[in-house]
């Protein structure tokens, strides 16, 4: 008889927001402006995350999303005690870099940031909860920006170090489940929205991209150290996109009837080149597989 397949007692069940999709209150409490807030919904949309367009603060006849989106920031304890309702476990969801330092770069952080993030914990605690943050879900203070270059920069990785270490140690017994960066390696595919980067005509492009993913993985690193040595009980990761495309293609076969044929485009988004695309048949010999290398 089979053995019954069962999840692990303690498993976490819930779910996961990012700050620039449910926060809003975008120029509220100290924060400063993100490269998220400057983000619109439109044709240009494309253009600006791959850091070919260059756009560092709104503009008319723009709809920038993150500004509003559903104000959690206003309404937490009521989006908390739903998700209790629903009977979560865990809930992820991410720190706005610039609630904690507006620019990125400054020494003392905003205690209102602090204090909105350390209630949010708190209210997860009462009902049980368990939060699991992302440090990091493509906010990059627009100071950072404009006056570093985003993530290209080196020297970004000592203004992230005092961001996590802040962090660290305020919520030290509140959250012990960290991410460090979300979909880290979304730098190869949307620079400006992963990393705060904005191409010069002529740039080397895959240079300042890997460079960048480069940085961001020293930062992660550095990251899980400070967060072991300031609470051992820490529990650090950090998070890859990968992406399932189902595509129904048609073709035509020896006899000359033609069929739909359903294929699968598996993309891992890793660190590489997604070239040299393979067919491989699978077991049913009815579907083909086409795996990005």
């Amino acid at each position: 008889m089979t053995e019954k397949l069962t999840f692990p007692e303690g498993f976490l069940w819930g779910g996961a927001t990012a700050a620039n999709q449910c926060e809003g209150a975008y120029n509220q409490d100290g924060r400063g402006l993100a490269n998220v807030d400057v983000v619109p919904i439109g044709p240009d949309r494309e253009a600006i995350i791959t850091g070919q367009k260059k756009m560092f603060s709104s503009e008319e006849g723009y709809f920038y999303p993150a500004k509003e989106t559903i104000d959690m920031y206003h309404h937490y304890k009521e989006d908390i005690a739903l998700f209790a309702e629903i009977g979560f476990k865990t809930y992820r969801f991410s720190i706005a870099w610039t609630r904690i330092f507006p620019q990125g770069d400054e020494a003392e952080s905003n205690e209102a940031g602090l204090a909105f993030y350390e209630d949010l914990f708190k209210e997860c605690h009462k009902y049980g909860i368990e939060p699991l943050v992302t440090i990091t879900h493509f906010d990059c203070p627009m100071h950072l920006i404009t006056e570093y270059g985003g993530w290209r920069d080196r020297r970004i990785l000592a203004f992230y170090a005092n961001l996590c270490r802040t962090l660290f140690t305020r919520y030290k017994g509140l959250v012990k489940y960290w991410l460090t960066f979300n979909e880290i390696n979304m730098i190869l595919h949307a620079p400006f929205l992963g990393a705060g980067i904005c191409f010069e005509e002529g740039e080397n492009q895959e240079q300042v991209k890997y460079q960048a993913a480069h940085h961001e993985l020293v930062a992660s690193a550095m990251a899980t150290k400070i967060a072991h040595e300031i609470d051992p009980e820490n529990k650090v990761g950090c998070m890859l996109a990968e992406g399932n495309i189902i595509l129904t293609l048609p073709i035509r076969e020896t006899t000359g009837q033609l069929w739909r044929k359903t294929v699968r485009v598996t993309s891992s988004l890793m660190f590489k080149h997604a070239g040299n695309i393979q067919t491989m048949p699978r077991s049913s010999g009815s579907v083909r597989e086409l795996r990005l290398k």
